[in-house]
Order: C-alpha cells, then structure tokens, then sequence
C-alpha cells in the first residue's frame, strides 16, 4: 500500500502543477493579444518612417552625411541584447544567449565587445564577462516610447563620442503565437541606402531636406529600436503561452499513466489480499 500512497502524491503533485501550466498559459495568451494588437499597429508607421527617411536621403549628396552615419573601423561594438526578465517560456531567452554569443566569438572575434542588457535573463547571462555596460531590466515595468527613447539618445550619444565603433540590436521578431525568429539588426551607423531606381520627389521642403533627415534620423532610430523591444514583448508572451500549453499538455499526459498505473497496482493489491483470504481458509479447512 505504501506504493500505492506514493502513486497518489504523485497524481496530486502532477494535477496541481497542471493547474498552474493552464493559469500561466491563460494569461500570456491575454497579454499575447495586447502586445500582438500594439506591434501591429506600430509595424506600418515604422515601415513608412523608414521608407521616408530612405527616399530623402537618396536625393541627398554623399557629402551631406550624418553623424550617426560615419563609418569607422569597427573596434569596440556594442549588442543590444533583448530578452525577457522571466523563463519558462521554452527556447525565448536561450536561443538569443547562444546567438549572442555566437555573434561575439564569431562575428567579431578580436574586438571589444560590450552588451546592453534588456531583460534580466541578458544581464545574468553576460554580466559574468564584465562587460555588460547597463541594465535595462526595469524597462519592461513601463515600457512606453519615452522610456525607450531615454535608451536610445544614450546609445546615439555614445555612438557619437566615439566611445562605439558599432551597435547592433538582438531581439526575437514576433512572427505568430508558435514562431519566433531571432533578428540581428545594426543601429549604429546608419546603414547606407542602396538603391537602383531614380528617386524623384517633387516636393518642397521647408527646412531644407538636410534638417529633414538630420530631424528624422534620431525619429527613426529611436521607433527602430522601440519596435524591437516591442516585437520582443509580444514574443515572449507567445512563446510562454506555447510553452505553458505543451506543459500542460505533458502534465495531463503523464496524470493518466499515473492513474492507470495507480488502478493496476490497486487491483494487484486487491487480487493479492483475496488470494490471501481464500488460502487461509482452505488452511483452516485441511
């Protein structure tokens, strides 16, 4: 019978963790729908942004460079790592670790590499290398354009003072509930628009195209970097939702071996005690 008490704690055990798995993945699947309905609606106005900055700055002479745009050889880089503060959410924070630290062996084997943490998970994961220059954990409270944009003067500032050769954005881009995809975007500098078409914009500017885009640079890369986080946010709460449903998938799974080993041994013991009986009174009888 003591197997038997076991298989019950066991049941129990799994019955309670099933409860929290489902709880868990109710609620990310609520959170899921509010980050899913804002980075939706951000996507088309960053798209545009970044198409406007584009074609103003294809009609600007290669002398008319921004300072977010000079090109230096690249020493000392900075990544933007982007995860969450919180696991049990699968594979979400450890495959952008592993991309990270691939992109530093690799990439830029030999070169001074520093990270800005975004997520508690980035900062406990890179913070041993000494080398994690801020730790941004706390964004996730309020994350709002304003506390972003705060994140982003400071990396356009330490661009600009040179303290930064390059800086990269790492983050999960939101796909659907089930599907993240690990992005790897340049910030800083500014990548040079290539294009083949003949822009013709038959506008006038006032200011000066000039002050345009030297007045939408900081715009768009402070919108580039908020999507990111954004994108990030609704990741997270997918692959948690995902992960919570396979878990509670499992968790029920394994309560219904758990029952039917339970009911096996129970009639074991069962057919054990009547055999017991039914042999002590043939023992009495002889």
């Amino acid at each position: 019978m003591a197997n038997l008490k076991e298989i019950r704690n066991r049941i129990s055990s799994v019955s309670s963790t099933m409860q929290i798995t489902s709880a868990m993945k109710m609620v990310s699947a609520a959170k899921l729908k509010k980050a899913q309905d804002a980075i939706t609606a951000m996507r088309p106005y960053s798209n545009k942004l970044t198409e406007l900055l584009q074609s103003l700055s294809a009609t600007l002479d290669e002398d008319s460079g921004s300072k977010y745009s000079v090109q230096r050889d690249v020493e000392k880089v900075l990544i933007v790592v982007v995860t969450s503060n919180r696991g049990l959410a699968g594979a979400f924070n450890s495959n952008i670790i592993k991309h990270v630290t691939k992109l530093s062996k690799e990439t830029y084997a030999n070169k001074d590499v520093s990270y800005l943490a975004i997520g508690k998970k980035a900062n406990d994961a890179f913070k041993k290398t000494n080398k994690v220059i801020a730790n941004k954990s706390d964004l996730y409270e309020d994350l709002t354009f304003e506390n972003v944009s705060e994140i982003a003067e400071m990396l356009m500032e330490k661009f600009v003072a040179g303290e930064f050769d390059k800086i990269e954005i790492v983050y999960n881009h939101f796909k659907n509930a089930a599907t993240q995809i690990v992005m790897t975007e340049q910030f800083l500098p500014i990548v040079p628009v290539e294009s083949d078409e003949n822009v013709n914009l038959d506008y006038v500017f006032e200011p000066s195209k000039i002050e345009i885009v030297e007045e939408l640079i900081p715009k768009s890369l402070k919108t580039q970097l908020y999507k990111g986080i954004r994108d990030s946010f609704a990741s997270e709460h997918g692959a948690r939702m995902t992960a919570m449903h396979k878990a509670t998938d499992n968790a029920t799974e394994l309560r219904d071996q758990l029952k039917l080993t339970y009911n096996k041994a129970r009639q074991a013991a069962i057919t054990n005690e009547i055999l017991e009986i039914v042999g002590g009174a043939e023992a009495l009888n002889n």
